[in-house]
């Protein structure tokens, strides 16, 4: 597929901490309504990827194109209204703020009143357990619903891409179902999602394609069922 069929392009990027050489010659599209997975071990430079994506670092080579315009180096803060909501590793809830205060900040941006109560109740709808405890602080959750909380925040802006970085990290088996399942009705919804995922067999079961990383190069790419099918990725990914 080439760049100009993407919603998102990455084409030869290089990100550095330091003397560290994060990302090598990194290339990647997601096309507009599918859900890509990143995978690979800690380390591999998953969550670098998305933090270049985002504006969160700035790349020492390379090239990110989103809707065909080259945002490459451009500061977080001027990608959010032009689609790209990210959803970070850690989740970064406002601890002292309640549920409601959270997500009204993920629509720091909006002045329609009536837009924000309608995607209040989208995320209350996603998440039920949120709808329970608007009113409660947010560092009164569990890990889980702190989770869900930070997904539904990052939905607030109404993002064409929105990032998911280790949603499933440190969740209960069954709490991991519930984020995989909301990840599949964020897609039927229309939005795009790039994934970074330590989770790999439940992340390729939930995507339409996948990239794995391994010390910040791309080793594989390809469909999902193929990518969990490789036997590189059985043996490193999978427990196979």
């Amino acid at each position: 597929m080439s760049a100009d069929d993407a919603l998102l392009a990455i084409e030869g990027l290089h990100v550095f901490y330091g003397g560290i050489h994060a990302l090598r010659d990194v290339s990647l599209t997601v096309r507009r309504g599918e859900v890509v997975t990143l995978i690979g071990a800690n380390g591999a430079g998953k969550s670098t990827t998305l933090r270049a994506i985002c504006g969160l670092l700035s790349p020492a080579r390379g090239t990110i194109t989103f809707e065909g315009d080259v945002i490459t180096g451009q500061a977080a803060h001027t990608l959010v209204p032009r689609g790209i909501s990210m959803s970070p590793e850690g989740r970064g809830v406002f601890a002292n703020l309640t549920v409601l205060e959270n997500l009204e900040m993920g629509a720091y941006l909006v002045r329609d009143t009536a837009r924000i109560r309608e995607d209040l109740e989208r995320g209350f709808s996603l998440f039920p357990r949120l709808r329970e405890r608007a009113k409660q602080n947010a560092g009164t959750l569990s890990g889980g619903e702190q989770q869900m909380l930070a997904i539904a925040r990052a939905l607030m802006s109404r993002p064409k891409l929105l990032l998911l970085d280790e949603p499933s990290l440190g969740l209960a088996p069954i709490v991991c179902q519930t984020i995989f399942s909301t990840i599949d009705a964020i897609k039927t919804s229309g939005t795009t999602v790039l994934l970074v995922e330590q989770n790999a067999n439940a992340a390729l079961k939930h995507s339409d394609r996948a990239y794995v990383i391994e010390t910040g190069a791309v080793i594989l790419e390809g469909p999902a069922s193929d990518i969990a099918a490789h036997p590189r990725v059985k043996a490193a990914y999978l427990g196979e």
